[in-house]
């Protein structure tokens, strides 16, 4: 495809589901207007952070998937011809729901959807409680600008999800994510957190030979008890932080990529080459017992 303009809407979040909505609309705009072609929000845009704490009221939040959120995002896709990638809490039946972006082509087609695979279950991060795991598979989207493959958030430490969607075409892996520090944390814990959560996706990049773009959220939430930590960024294939945002800020980012150096990676780098398919049996495996 070659070089494309990438969005990326790094936000806070307040308890009304439209006007985050409309919030997140004017970011597109102004991502649009810097020339971006495919515009990246963060994970569950649409309200606060609600897997803080397992209440039923929550379910409420959710909607169908194709729904009001994509139709008023496909209306956004037509007028400025950008490709939008919206996580959103899917309600699928009565009693399922997902944890799901979906991908909007440039034109305002709607391309399909991924559901989480891994869904975490911590402290404020509850999300066993709300989440049917995703039953998709992996998935790749040939969009009008790019081949994209799109993974969220839990989905980011694993290897695993990031080489399938790589081995299905995708030229860039994008992670919409929420993830923060606990306030009582000490700064120490607080950057090696964010250390080893940009490093693992960068080593993705590398293992993969494509651009990783991950959008995080900012902002105190869980009165005050939890601060998402933003740092959205983009890698190209080889590691090298092409941007950052800031930890503690709003931020519409916009920086241009050229997925022809997926080729140039991978032909200098031939990681892809070399796998030795045939010896992998045991990743299939929960643990290996000697």
């Amino acid at each position: 495809m070659g070089k494309v303009k990438l969005g990326l809407v790094q936000m806070s979040c307040t308890s009304d589901k439209e006007a985050n909505l409309q919030k997140a609309i004017v970011k597109i705009k102004e991502a649009a207007e810097q020339g971006a072609r495919i515009v990246c929000l963060q994970e569950l845009f649409t309200s606060l952070y609600f897997c803080d704490v397992e209440d039923y009221r929550n379910f409420e939040l959710a909607e169908a998937i194709p729904g009001p959120s994509t139709d008023a995002l496909s209306k956004v896709a037509v007028e400025l011809d950008v490709v939008i990638i919206a996580s959103l809490f899917e309600k699928r039946t009565k009693g399922i729901y997902h944890n799901t972006t979906a991908v909007i082509d440039a034109g305002g087609a709607y391309l399909g959807k991924y559901r989480k695979m891994h869904i975490p279950d911590d402290p404020a991060y509850y999300e066993k409680f709300y989440f049917t795991p995703g039953d998709l598979g992996y998935k790749t989207f040939k969009t009008k600008y790019a081949h994209i493959g799109v993974l969220i958030c839990w989905d980011q430490w694993y290897p695993e999800a990031s080489r399938i969607t790589a081995l299905m075409g995708a030229d860039i892996l994008f992670y919409p994510t929420a993830i923060g520090w606990a306030s009582a944390q000490d700064e120490e814990n607080n950057r090696e957190q964010f250390n080893a959560w940009q490093t693992i996706q960068r080593s993705h990049a590398v293992a993969n030979g494509v651009h990783v773009v991950s959008v995080n959220r900012v902002g105190s939430e869980q009165d005050g008890l939890m601060k998402f930590w933003g740092g959205s960024f983009i890698s190209n294939p080889f590691g090298s932080i092409l941007y950052q945002a800031s930890h503690d800020r709003e931020e519409t980012v916009v920086c241009e990529i050229d997925t022809a150096k997926t080729e140039y990676y991978r032909t200098h780098w031939p990681f892809l080459r070399d796998r030795r398919i045939e010896s992998y049996q045991p990743i299939m495996s929960r643990f290996i017992d000697q």
